[in-house]
């Protein structure tokens, strides 16, 4: 029952969290499109204070925006803000990452293969490194070098590199990802609760009482909503990433995630460009380009092909190591403490069920090697390589 209530906490974390993402994200798209797409507005709305404007249609109407340079003649009785979407991404993400890193860390976090943290100095560990990321971005924030567009992104990319090689030494291969995610979603909903929320506030208490708000304000809290924009694509990959293994068990997936980041970054700009009336098509191909050709970089080239020594695998060789590491998980009815049922409905009750599910089976467990989770059963690559013998044999006999 115990770890049926996790899955069900799991489930209800982990759909609201995509729920509040999308609504967050979805409203830094727009409104970096509504702000790069205003135009100069007529005479009367200008001697009205508006900088710009547009029209739109959806939905079967028409409507009308307007941008103010300062603040309206009077403040609306109806102000809408947009602060909960980025709130509440921010809190069922970190519950849900609590959940399944800090409760799971057994299974997720710790890696013994990579170091000998104990649970307790691994989820220290884990804290200190997204609170010190963020201690670290604020200060950029607030030093001179923000307003140098892509130095300061440069250095945000230098430390983001140097991040994820340092915990890459230290935990999971997917836990890495998500601590990097973890840490962006962070910076960005720290900028909404810091910066952009009382820059609005102070917008609005300016207005209130009559007097001309300091441009200022509201140019660094636009700078941020730009951060968070230009980190959209990267989280969202991030969120995605648990089920694209090739990516983070590569030998070198702390540096795929990386490259992965500035090519998201860099799809962005050519459509934050665009908004602007900037149409420079190379940006977005080449980002395409860039992302096709990480993909054949990382590609397991080595799969299925025949081995040359003769060595001979029985079926109930192979199903012993099955057996052994991986039906415990993955069967109708779990022995495991972790599942009450097979995880992705992946069932390996036999040698029949292995045979059908061959090629994954040699993906997760011979190239990738992220299986078994967190490798607790010990799999050894002996193991892994009698296993890969058999698959390919069983392989290449089918495809005769």
């Amino acid at each position: 029952m115990e770890n049926y209530l996790i899955e069900v906490a799991h489930l209800i974390l982990r759909y609201f969290h995509v729920i509040a993402g999308i609504a967050w994200i979805g409203a830094s798209f727009y409104f970096a499109w509504l702000d790069n797409s205003l135009q100069t507005p007529p005479k009367e709305k200008s001697e009205k204070g508006v900088s710009g404007d547009l029209w739109a249609i959806h939905g079967g109407g028409f409507y009308e925006v307007a941008k103010y340079k300062n603040g309206p003649e009077q403040m609306p009785t109806t102000l809408h803000w947009f602060k909960w979407e980025a709130y509440t991404t921010w809190i069922t993400g970190i519950l849900l990452f609590s959940l399944l890193y800090y409760i799971g860390a057994d299974a997720n976090l710790l890696d013994a293969s990579k170091s000998e943290l104990s649970k307790v100095s691994a989820i220290t560990t884990s804290l200190g490194s997204i609170a010190v990321g963020y201690i670290v971005y604020r200060f950029l924030c607030n030093s001179p070098l923000v307003s140098k567009g892509y130095l300061f992104t440069t250095t945000i990319i230098a430390l983001l590199t140097l991040w994820t090689w340092g915990l890459d030494h230290l935990f999971s291969d997917k836990a890495v990802y998500i601590h990097i995610g973890a840490l962006i979603g962070t910076c960005m909903a720290g900028n909404v609760y810091h910066i952009i929320m009382p820059g609005q506030r102070y917008l609005v208490a300016e207005v209130e009482a009559g007097r001309i708000p300091d441009p200022a304000v509201g140019l660094k809290a636009k700078l941020c909503s730009i951060h968070n924009n230009y980190a959209t694509l990267p989280i969202i990959f991030i969120m995605l990433s648990n089920h694209f293994s090739h990516t983070y068990t590569h030998q070198y997936g702390w540096l795929v995630l990386i490259a992965l980041i500035v090519i998201g970054m860099w799809i962005r700009h050519y459509f934050n460009l665009k908004h602007r009336h900037i149409n420079k098509p190379s940006i977005l191909v080449s980002g395409i380009a860039a992302f096709f050709a990480l993909m054949l970089a990382i590609a397991p080239w080595s799969s299925f092909e025949p081995r040359t020594n003769t060595v001979q695998v029985t079926n109930q060789q192979a199903w012993t190591i099955i057996e052994k590491h991986c039906s415990e998980c993955h069967s109708a009815t779990p022995t495991s403490a972790m599942f009450t049922s097979a995880p992705l409905g992946f069932v390996l009750d036999s040698i029949e069920d292995v045979q059908k599910q061959s090629e994954k089976t040699y993906t997760r467990a011979v190239i990738n090697k992220d299986m078994p989770l967190a490798n607790l059963t010990n799999m050894t690559e002996e193991e892994r390589d009698t296993l890969a013998i058999w698959i390919e044999d069983y392989r290449a006999a089918k495809n005769k």
